[in-house]
């Protein structure tokens, strides 16, 4: 039953939380970091992504951004994903860096000598410890119950996060690259 005593939070409200929580976790992002994984993106032969729940929900809206950079993209567990190899590139995301399947994945990347770039919020974790790229994002996870990072549900902050970083990256790339709007939507799904 609800509890009258707890004051519910307008929509407004709610709004001008999320936003305060995204900015300040944001502005805390290494720049020498995304520098990192821009060059590991752009240098690989092709780009896998992984993650579970809305984390891996955030890298398939990126990976959609990269194949718009006419970069070579598959997500990793999808029926058409090829074997993953050298020269290769493992994006994946957990905000406890302890998700087994995402443990999993680089496992194997690195067993096959592709690089793996791992966002996260906890980098001294198995995961952290895996990658050859890092970006820290400062955010709780779903663990994180408490309330200090975020008062936000069950790891929000770092799922909205890590859509947020990919798409300010994806922005930077395009951007370099010198291509129109019209030039990326060419390669738009046109199946839909």
């Amino acid at each position: 039953m609800f509890n009258h005593c707890v004051e519910i939070p307008s929509y407004s409200s709610s709004q001008v939380l999320l936003l305060k929580e995204l900015d300040r976790t944001l502005a805390a992002v290494n720049e020498a970091e995304i520098a990192v994984a821009r060059e590991m993106i752009l240098l690989a032969r092709r780009v896998f992504v992984t993650g579970a729940g809305r984390s891996g929900l955030a890298l398939k809206m990126a990976a959609m951004r990269l194949m718009h950079l006419g970069l070579v993209v598959h997500v990793a567990g999808e029926v058409t994903a090829p074997a993953i190899g050298q020269g290769d590139l493992l994006l994946v995301a957990s905000g406890s860096g302890t998700t087994a399947g995402a443990v999993h994945a680089a496992e194997v990347a690195r067993n096959v000598q592709a690089q793996v770039l791992v966002l996260t919020a906890a980098p001294a974790s198995k995961l952290g410890q895996l990658a050859q790229g890092l970006i820290v994002i400062p955010a709780a996870t779903k663990q994180d119950h408490g309330g200090v990072r975020s008062e936000q549900y069950s790891g929000a902050l770092f799922e909205q996060s890590v859509l947020l970083v990919m798409d300010a990256l994806f922005q930077v790339m395009w951007h370099e690259r010198g291509e129109s709007a019209e030039q990326l939507w060419k390669r738009h799904a046109n199946l839909e």
